[in-house]
């Protein structure tokens, strides 16, 4: 971009239905090519937990959709999707079924029940694995809580609702432990109170979030995990960070059905110098 260009973009709070609360997602609505250099100078200049940017669609019907935190790229971010989902649809009245090229395929966005949205998500199930050294301990956790892990995340299982949302991780300490190659973060979780199936915090200063208050990407870990154990088809999750979010969550074969809400709460222009 030779001269200096002017980006539409909109904050979203996504995974609720009132301002200020779920998670808070920059969206730019591009019409022209951006590298990814000016992506990522952009996410952090936002300094929000994900900016993410999307483009017109192909001749395939295929809109490309990138993710940013502030620090990095990263293959999946639930919340940014369903925020660009609310854009083009409520904003900008797209076509109704929207389809976006990503790092982790191509994804399916349709309108749910009332005013959910439903985003069709690859299930990346964990497995049990034995702890990094040092990560229990960062987190404040039991020595002996169980701990799994899949491609993108670690998940540490405790017993209740209570030590969830009472946890106090050293998150200094926390992002000095190695995760191994491909997990971006950690989520821990427990069974809910009754209302919901299951809660769950993400901590991911790897990432450079230190903790997101909702997390879409994490639900494609937790789904299949919280399926079979509580032996049902469809749940309701809540994320237990102090802004709070809600998700409807289930599976068709290999894939993770994740539902949620969003609000935008600011509109705007971005200036982006020439490159």
């Amino acid at each position: 971009m030779p001269d200096d260009s002017r980006i539409p973009f909109y904050q979203v709070d996504a995974f609720t239905n009132q301002p200020f609360r779920g998670n808070p997602a920059a969206v730019c609505v591009l019409e022209e090519h951006l590298s990814p250099h000016a992506m990522q100078t952009i996410a952090a200049e936002m300094n929000l937990s994900e900016t993410a940017f999307v483009q017109p669609r192909n001749p395939e019907g295929l809109r490309r959709l990138q993710w940013f935190t502030p620090t990095t790229e990263v293959p999946l971010c639930g919340h940014a999707t369903l925020a660009t989902s609310h854009v083009l649809l409520d904003e900008l009245d797209a076509e109704s079924t929207l389809r976006y090229d990503t790092l982790s395929g191509v994804l399916t966005i349709t309108r749910a029940h009332q005013d959910w949205l439903r985003m069709d998500f690859p299930a990346d199930p964990p497995r049990e694995a034995s702890a990094p050294p040092g990560l229990l301990e960062a987190l404040n956790c039991p020595s002996d809580a169980p701990t799994l892990r899949s491609r993108k995340l670690w998940v540490v299982r405790l017993g209740t609702e209570g030590e969830v949302r009472e946890l106090e991780p050293d998150i200094s300490a926390l992002g000095r432990v190695d995760l191994g190659e491909g997990p971006l973060g950690v989520s821990v979780t427990a069974p809910g109170n009754g209302e919901i199936d299951f809660v769950s915090r993400f901590f991911g200063p790897w990432v450079g979030v230190d903790e997101d208050p909702v997390t879409g990407m994490a639900h494609t870990i937790l789904t299949p995990y919280w399926l079979e154990e509580l032996d049902k088809t469809e749940l309701r999750a809540r994320q237990v960070s102090k802004r709070g979010g809600d998700l409807r969550v289930s599976m068709v074969a290999d894939r993770v059905h994740v539902s949620g809400q969003a609000v935008t709460v600011a509109r705007g222009e971005l200036v982006v110098p020439g490159e």
